[in-house]
């Protein structure tokens, strides 16, 4: 009964044990427990136990009033593995640069969520979403099929601590990704509060192959002729250093081994990483943010949040 009246509150997820999720499969959640007749359903009447499991689940899936359904305007594959794509904007619907939404399709009676980062910058019209494909993945094996006109679920909230809000002020703002974790700072770059707040901002990528690369250097592009930004990016204040840890690159290896040898630092003409005047944002692998954690406190920054800023910052919804 708990579970069945949360998700009818609105309540999206619900945390049960191991024993207890061992003992009890999703399937069985999803249900018995929309189906079996409460104290609440006997006062109501019979009409409930006669409509179907996923008839109920349809039922308080319509009901929910904290879902946007927005159509998608624009489908890019780069590789085999990584698309992006962009929806139309709610008029409501306000976020930060570097925060994350809950997307999801319209294909069950349980839609399934995932977070994504928002790839576009707060003031965009658009949303835009930077994804990998996974085979068999809940969301992904269906998202990577997505076609112009489509419809795309989104939770009227955003969050996320990858934001300029949780750090202290400072001179240069590195942005630390791998992979897909670049999204966050495709938004942080296009937007001009962080070339009001640091005088210069170094976005670092590394992929396995070069392929890899192509959302990064789009967006570089986009960038340098944003009217917003484009100033900015065009005198320099925005450099980039692209690496590889699977083929031939003018930098070549981890991120974290790149910064501890301080050929990143090299290769870009600068000083290696100070917390008295840097400030960092991490997105990628779960043992890319790790090693990077660890690095930076044993340099001497110190992690913040929205509600204390500090010298460095990663999104916990990607690690925790």
């Amino acid at each position: 009964d708990q579970f069945r009246y949360a998700l009818d509150c609105g309540f999206d997820d619900v945390e049960i044990t191991d024993d207890l999720a061992a003992r009890q499969p999703e399937a069985d959640w999803l249900a018995s427990p929309l189906v079996a007749r409460s104290y609440r359903d006997k006062l109501r009447g019979p009409n409930l136990v006669s409509k179907s499991a996923a008839q109920v689940a349809v039922d308080i899936y319509q009901s929910q009033k904290g879902v946007f359904e927005q159509r998608v305007t624009h489908v890019e594959h780069f590789t085999d593995g990584l698309f992006s794509f962009r929806v139309t904007r709610p008029a409501s619907f306000r976020f930060r640069s570097g925060e994350f939404a809950m997307i999801g399709l319209p294909n069950a009676a349980r839609p399934v969520f995932r977070a994504y980062s928002l790839a576009s910058p707060a003031w965009d019209d658009e949303l835009e979403f930077y994804s990998i494909k996974v085979p068999g993945g809940p969301l992904t094996q269906h998202l990577q099929h997505l076609a112009v006109g489509d419809t795309v679920l989104l939770k009227k909230k955003a969050t996320g601590t990858l934001v300029l809000d949780a750090l202290e002020p400072g001179r240069r703002l590195f942005l630390f990704s791998t992979g897909t974790g670049i999204a966050p700072f495709a938004s942080i770059t296009r937007d001009p509060e962080t070339y009001e707040k640091f005088e210069q901002v170094i976005l670092t990528h590394t992929c396995r192959t070069s392929p890899e690369l192509r959302y990064g250097a789009k967006l570089i592009t986009a960038a340098a002729g944003d009217p917003m930004v484009g100033d900015d990016v065009s005198a320099g204040r925005l450099r980039v250093a692209t690496s590889l840890t699977r083929e031939p690159h003018s930098l070549r290896g981890r991120i974290t081994d790149l910064i501890g040898n301080n050929d990143l630092f090299h290769s870009l003409g600068m000083p290696a990483l100070n917390p008295d005047t840097d400030r960092a944002m991490v997105c990628g692998s779960v043992n890319m943010l790790n090693d990077m954690r660890k690095f930076l406190e044993e340099t001497g920054f110190e992690e913040g949040s929205n509600a204390r800023p500090n010298t460095y910052v990663v999104e916990r919804a990607f690690v925790d």
